[in-house]
């Protein structure tokens, strides 16, 4: 039998999680090569990471923990703890220093580590290698846009102008989907005498991959083997998201026949992209083999990742007693279990609709947690919801509220979706209202949720609901004529009349059309 294709949207997802990790492979040589599902550094890499990390100076550690703690602190924050720490006698090592850029790169404190990269020349005069001009120009694209990487890149001597700044410059380029710009590049290093790297090729890859030009992924591939361009593990993992992309899941397994006739190292993200490819075409048993094979491959070095992909993926074929074990394997194997492992762990039993044990993970973790993450309390919430039991999610977020936690966009979404959902229209209109709140900027409501409300205030004449719809839909910045026009049609059917809606019409900048100037008039409001 002919093996089942994954749906359009499977495959969307698949790709997108494939592209998120495959861009965040910067082109300079000492950066580990990002993978492709499963985002992971080789062995000997992370190893090497390690024995850097213990070489670490006692200063230095310090230093790195204030950057650490500085969270999302704005611009100045970082400049502010390095002159202090040197006041305090830190003497700063370009080989520490640089190393706290990485770290601060891994967990996407892009802001934080363009800054220490520049208070490094700006405030100390310290002259940046190439591998850290590339490392510089890539953080320029993601904290300045991509003007700024280019004017970064054109003002480098020419010597700095190598393999590792045109290949971040050409990653810049494929990550904004400028596919022109990028075949300039990679033509130009060519001119230049610079050999292709597989880097570089992936780099092109990725950028086929979201235009959906699958075939060009091919003919690069093609272009590899003539140039003697040694494939890698994120060149199979892009290659295998292709072929799963255009429907050819029968290719895949000659196409790791022959990476290992290359002799291609293949780790455990290939594996985890594999699983997630017969997961998605509904090949459980396949799935389950490259699962045996991830697991296999995982190192003392590759941390916890590896079995938060190996919980999700158990969930998605439902097997929930090898979801149990890998989550007694992380708990066994690590010190500390991180928020990101119980997350995992609670978004794999909800997959299962296990609310009972997702109870007992989520008693653990609050009696456990260092720092409060909302985003485990909106996880156990969604648990509660998906089996419609309100009280117990809304007990579960009075009892947080009551430790001080506080709500984000997930959690208003969380209880909107649900509320409209069994028509309970006034305790949505609540968690809209709770929306507006928040400090962050709240997304806008999809026109589906707008003419779900405005309709129920017509129907019940619910005059004062359908105005504190329109003032939420102010601050969100959806207010609309269409939006005035169900307020005058509620306060019509109400009975009621407002001298001060004219007045707030203009206010809001929206012209009184034909129809508006209608409702207005049947009010009583004659005009200017």
């Amino acid at each position: 039998m002919a093996p089942l294709v994954p749906s359009a949207g499977a495959r969307l997802h698949l790709l997108r999680r494939l592209l998120s990790t495959a861009t965040e492979a910067v082109a300079e040589a000492t950066e580990p090569s990002a993978a492709a599902a499963a985002p992971a550094a080789p062995a000997a890499a992370n190893a090497n990471a390690n024995a850097n990390a213990k070489a670490w100076s006692k200063g230095s550690r310090l230093l790195y923990r204030r950057l650490s703690a500085l969270g999302s602190a704005g611009e100045g924050s970082v400049s502010r703890v390095l002159n202090k720490w040197v006041r305090e006698g830190g003497t700063p090592r370009v080989d520490d220093l640089v190393r706290h850029v990485k770290e601060l790169r891994k967990y996407k404190r892009h802001a934080h580590a363009l800054e220490l990269m520049d208070w490094m020349v700006n405030a100390r005069g310290m002259n940046m290698s190439h591998t850290n001009h590339a490392i510089r120009l890539d953080l320029i694209y993601k904290v300045r846009g991509l003007e700024a990487a280019e004017n970064y890149f054109a003002g480098l001597p020419d010597p700095a102008k190598n393999h590792r700044t045109y290949g971040a410059l050409l990653n810049c380029y494929c990550t904004a989907k400028m596919e022109e710009k990028a075949i300039d590049v990679y033509n130009k290093m060519d001119e230049l005498g610079i050999s292709p790297s597989a880097l570089c090729i992936n780099n092109l890859m990725s950028l086929y991959m979201k235009l959906g030009r699958y075939g060009k992924v091919d003919s690069l591939f093609e272009e590899m083997k003539v140039k003697n361009v040694k494939p890698d593990s994120l060149t199979c993992c892009i290659l295998m998201t292709s072929y799963a992309s255009s429907n050819k899941i029968d290719a895949i397994e000659g196409l790791l026949k022959e990476m290992v006739e290359k002799d291609v190292s293949l780790g455990w993200s290939a594996y985890s992209t594999l699983a997630s490819i017969y997961v998605n075409a509904g090949l459980v048993e396949k799935a389950e083999s490259a699962l045996k094979k991830l697991e296999g491959l995982v190192g003392d070095d590759d941390g916890r990742q590896p079995f938060d992909f190996l919980m999700s993926l158990y969930a998605s074929v439902g097997n929930l007693s090898e979801v149990n074990r890998v989550w007694d394997v992380i708990k066994a194997k690590f010190s500390k279990v991180t928020n990101t492992s119980y997350l995992g762990m609670l978004q794999a039993l909800y997959k299962l609709n296990d609310v009972d044990r997702m109870k007992q993970i989520y008693v653990d973790w609050e009696s456990s947690y260092e720092i409060y993450d909302v985003k485990v309390t909106n996880m156990m919430i969604r648990g509660h919801l998906k089996l419609d039991m309100t009280e117990a999610a809304e007990s579960l977020w009075e009892k947080a509220k009551e430790k001080g936690a506080e709500f984000d966009s997930k959690t208003c979404e969380l209880f909107l979706d649900h509320y409209m959902g069994k028509g309970d229209i006034k305790l949505a209109l609540s968690w809209v209202e709770n929306m507006i709140k928040l400090t962050k900027k709240a997304g806008k409501l999809d026109q589906n949720k707008i003419h779900k409300f405005q309709k129920y205030f017509e129907e019940h004449k619910d005059a004062d609901g359908a105005e504190r719809f329109c003032n939420c839909l102010r601050t969100l910045g959806c207010i609309d004529g269409k939006a005035y026009e169900s307020l005058l049609r509620t306060y019509l059917a109400a009975g009621k009349k407002s001298r001060s809606l004219r007045q707030q019409i203009k206010n809001d900048k929206i012209e009184i059309c034909y129809d508006i100037g209608k409702l207005l008039k049947r009010m009583g409001d004659k005009g200017q």
